[in-house]
């Protein structure tokens, strides 16, 4: 799959750092260091534009060595980025952990992983078919 992309950062495009990785890497656009203090949440641009096709989205994940080393991840996680948005690729970050973690220009704060998706339309009916689990939610599938 091909995807038109912007680059305004000083950074190279995202890629896949191994033949089976599913999310790229996104890199912080910065003209000066964040310093992201404990529990602050920031939007970090990424100085990326991009064009998605029609029935895809790019869904915005933490890096998984940020949020154990350094307790950082993505607040809204997974984000969404829809096909028909043109603006820039912001990550919101949160710091979750008891110390200052200063954000540098180019340092890769999430991940993007592509996918498709389907869009849904409703029906309005006044029974649901029963299945055994019924209405048990929340841990209720485990309990035994």
């Amino acid at each position: 799959m091909q995807i038109r992309i912007i680059n305004r950062s000083r950074h190279q495009l995202p890629e896949y750092a191994t033949p089976f990785s599913a999310g790229m890497d996104l890199r912080a656009s910065l003209d000066e260091p964040v310093t992201l203090r404990p529990m602050e949440r920031r939007l970090i641009p990424t100085g990326l534009f991009m064009a998605l096709p029609e029935g895809y989205e790019a869904q915005v994940r933490p890096r998984s060595g940020l949020a154990l080393k350094k307790g950082i991840t993505v607040l809204n996680a997974p984000g969404t980025i829809d096909a028909d948005y043109r603006g820039e690729i912001g990550v919101i970050l949160i710091n979750l952990s008891g110390e200052d973690f200063v954000i540098e220009d180019g340092e890769r704060i999430a991940q993007m992983v592509i996918a498709r998706h389907e869009q849904a339309s409703w029906i309005s009916v006044e029974v649901l078919d029963e299945t055994e689990r019924g209405a048990g939610g929340f841990g209720h599938s485990g309990q035994k």
